[in-house]
This record gives C-alpha cells, sequence and structure tokens, in this order.
C-alpha cells in the first residue's frame, strides 16, 4: 500500500498553508529558471553558442563559464553572449509570472541564487528581493578595487553585436575605471565578489523580514534548490522549519525534493513538474 500523500493530497495541503500564511518566503534556485525554460544546456545552448561549441568544445553554459579563456577577447565574447540570452534577451517567463500573481497579495520576500533578473521582470518588488550571488546585468573590478559596480547592458549589446570568430575587438574589453585592471561579471565566483550598499541593504531588509516573520505563521516556498550552494537557501530553510514552531516548508524540486526526517511532517514536497505545480497552485 502507497503510504505516501498523493498528488492531490499534497497539493490542497500546500495550497491551505499558502492561503493561510501570515508570510510567505520564496526561495528560488537554478531548477526555477531552468523549469522557466531558460535552459543551460540542450537545444537553447546549441541554437545560441554554435560557435563557441565548435572553438571550444563546450557542453553547455555552467561549465563554460569556468573555461580558461586565453585572453579578454575571447572571455567575453563568450560572456557577452551568455549574458544577453539569459539576462537581455529573455521577457518575463511565464512561470515567473504566475509565481508573482501567487505571492503578490501576501507579505513576501524573495531569496534567490539567479541572477538572471526573472524576478524583477515579473514584476516582484525590487526591495523585497534579495540577489545573494549577483546580477548578470553588471559588472564590477576583477580585484575588487572599489566597491562600484557598472551596468552593462550598451557594452553587451555592443560585444555580441561586434564578435567574430568567438572574439571581441579589444577596444571593446572593459577596464576597471580606478585601478585600470580587468572587470568581471558581478557573480560571486571567488573572493572578489563585490557586494556594494545596495547588496547591504537587501540582505539587512531579509534579515528585518526573518525577524517579523519568525513571530508568525511563515511558509517557505523552494523552488528548484538543489545542492550547489545549499548554504544559501535549502539548508537554512530546513533549519528554519525545525526550530520555528508554525513554519512550513513547500519544496519543488524535480531531482531532489524530498525534506529532511526531522521535518517529515512539515515538508510538502513536490518532484514533478514544476510550472504545473504552480499553475496548480492557483487553481
Amino acid at each position: 500500500m502507497n503510504i505516501y500523500p498523493s498528488y492531490q493530497q499534497r497539493l490542497n495541503q500546500a495550497k491551505e498553508l499558502l492561503q493561510t500564511a501570515d508570510y510567505l518566503l520564496v526561495g528560488g534556485g537554478a531548477g526555477l529558471s531552468d523549469a522557466a525554460g531558460l535552459h543551460y544546456d540542450g537545444e537553447r545552448f546549441r541554437e545560441h553558442f554554435a560557435p563557441f561549441i565548435a572553438q571550444y568544445g563546450f557542453s553547455d553554459m555552467y561549465t563554460a563559464g569556468f573555461y580558461p579563456f586565453p585572453t579578454e577577447e575571447e572571455k567575453w565574447a563568450y560572456w557577452a553572449q551568455h549574458i544577453e540570452v539569459n539576462r537581455y534577451q529573455p521577457p518575463a517567463t511565464q512561470l515567473y509570472l504566475e509565481l508573482h500573481h501567487l505571492v503578490e497579495t501576501k507579505d513576501y520576500f524573495v531569496l534567490t541564487t539567479n541572477v538572471d533578473s526573472q524576478f524583477s521582470k515579473a514584476g516582484f518588488v525590487p526591495e523585497k528581493i534579495f540577489a545573494v550571488q549577483g546580477d548578470y546585468g553588471l559588472n564590477q573590478c576583477a580585484r575588487a578595487c572599489h566597491l562600484q559596480l557598472y551596468d552593462n547592458q550598451a557594452l553587451v549589446e555592443a560585444m555580441v553585436s561586434q564578435t567574430k570568430d568567438c572574439r571581441i575587438p579589444s577596444s571593446l574589453v572593459p577596464h576597471c575605471p580606478v585601478c585600470g585592471g580587468p572587470m568581471e561579471v558581478n557573480l560571486r565566483k571567488d573572493n572578489y565578489f563585490v557586494e556594494d550598499q545596495q547588496w547591504h541593504d537587501s540582505e539587512e531588509r531579509y534579515a528585518t523580514f526573518l525577524k517579523r516573520a519568525a513571530r508568525h505563521k511563515l511558509v517557505l516556498l523552494e523552488l528548484g534548490v538543489g545542492f550547489n550552494t545549499p548554504g544559501i537557501i535549502r539548508y537554512p530553510f530546513e533549519r528554519m522549519t525545525y526550530q520555528q514552531p508554525d513554519t512550513w516548508l513547500i519544496r519543488l524540486n524535480s531531482r531532489q525534493p524530498e525534506g529532511v526526517r526531522e521535518n517529515q511532517g512539515k515538508t510538502i514536497s513536490f518532484g514533478e513538474d514544476m510550472s504545473q505545480v504552480i499553475s496548480d497552485f492557483l487553481l
């Protein structure tokens, strides 16, 4: 006999929690954007990166991001295309729009490791988003000699339009306006990640939300968070569920939906298609 709740039973329980929550904390990971159609591999990767695949043998966008390009011209040719197809080209996806519709009437906050700005595009209030890992749309000094970030849209568009043979013109290679050294995309990939004042303001707003919500019924809606950086969302969500009597975890994850044993009675797990589950939440 199957002792696990059916999909409909889990759906009904999750919907009731979402409807009755005093506070709602959304945790968005890479699996969320993947479920939204922003795939880093497969046909979408091959469509946008054919010259780079032929030149370097890349298999997907994620691992390509760690490639040790021999020149800045080659590095920025790849990264400009990567940023263009993941940050600037896509509009708000249907999944993010439905997610916004689901939470917009609640007292919510978003904690995300995603750097594609889909939450902002879908209408989530900027002051209620903490993008911990950075933003594809911003550049920084590669050695963090100062803490200012720079919008890169115009530069990325120029790089993409002038890329030839997987290289950009040397005249487009960005240099730090303070130290003259190389620039990087504002992504947390080493010890030089720049946390500017806006980042710290978001961190403070998140901490304030947690303090306020801890005394009430809090629902944690965790979406596509695996074990790449579990210390940012997955583990803290499990800890809050365990430590706070009126906190519940709803986890949507096609690969690792299970909750920890200690939270078995307070976790609702969905391994089903995320887009379908979110749509069903709205029914």
